[in-house]
């Protein structure tokens, strides 16, 4: 019997913080114009998208904004700008769904994970988000809190 492959995505950035601050609604896959020294820096996985989010323009058109992209060490002069705009490779209907999203209700395209497919290409996973309230945070800590002491506490006894 033939094994089960497992997708084996690069992970070169994670943004953990997005899902503590935001309500995550719908995701989208969408890829990245990058340039040559880019796809070779993120190959390092030094990038870091924590800061970072994006916006459809009036063209219709995503951008990246904030996302840091460290210069390549062995780059020459032609080397890529660090927090430059970079576009987001995505479906008209996609971004029709991000534009309604942020127009109408008010939400955040909000970057959750940048990783490498089984092609290799560089991938941004982004999601329409609203803001969580500072009393929603806190709820949502005092539940972490008491799952790891429950979880303690069982143990403990058991």
């Amino acid at each position: 019997m033939a094994e089960k492959q497992t997708p084996n995505f690069k992970v070169v950035s994670d943004n953990r913080r997005a899902r503590f601050d935001y309500e995550i609604g719908e995701s989208f896959e969408a890829g990245l114009a990058l340039t040559g020294t880019e796809v070779k820096s993120l190959r390092t996985g030094k990038a870091t998208i924590a800061e970072s989010y994006a916006h459809v323009d009036r063209h219709g058109e995503a951008w990246l904004v904030n996302a840091t992209i460290p210069e390549y060490l062995s780059g020459n002069r032609f080397n890529h700008e660090p927090k430059r705009l970079r576009k987001l490779l995505l479906k008209q209907r996609e971004l029709a769904k991000l534009a309604q999203g942020v127009e109408r209700e008010g939400m955040t395209i909000v970057p959750l994970k940048l990783y490498f497919n089984e092609r290799g290409r560089a991938k941004l996973q982004i999601a329409l988000g609203r803001g969580k309230k500072l009393h929603d945070k806190r709820e949502v800590e005092k539940k972490r809190d008491w799952g790891r002491e429950k979880s303690r506490l069982l143990r403990d006894r058991g």
